[in-house]
């Protein structure tokens, strides 16, 4: 029944887990940013280290507003890198959280 990776049609997107193996990208949570972040903000930002699979800054659902951190999603090397560079450092006059993402907790 286990489908080969190579036959995958999704070709390894987000969510699905097949087709990637979990060393090729590293998911990035990014806190404390200023609350006028944009996605492509946090792109630029972290595409000086290289390239930049997605970005995201997280918005509140009732107000649209954002809730102040975001993730990218970029090559391991890449993003590791990213890590230890910008954690701590001064983005918009605040101080960044730069952290490899934990896993999502299931929801009740």
């Amino acid at each position: 029944m286990a489908e080969e990776h190579s036959r995958h049609e999704c070709g390894g997107h987000k969510g699905c887990g097949q087709g990637r193996k979990a060393s090729d990208a590293v998911n990035i949570y990014v806190g404390n940013l200023p609350f006028s972040t944009t996605n492509v903000d946090l792109e630029e930002l972290f595409s000086e280290y290289g390239p930049v699979h997605s970005a995201s800054v997280i918005m509140d659902r009732d107000t649209g507003r954002s809730r102040g951190f975001g993730f990218v999603e970029m090559p391991d090397e890449a993003g590791r890198k990213a890590i230890a560079d910008l954690n701590g450092s001064d983005f918009g006059g605040r101080p960044l959280t730069v952290n490899e993402a934990r896993p999502r907790a299931e929801r009740r």
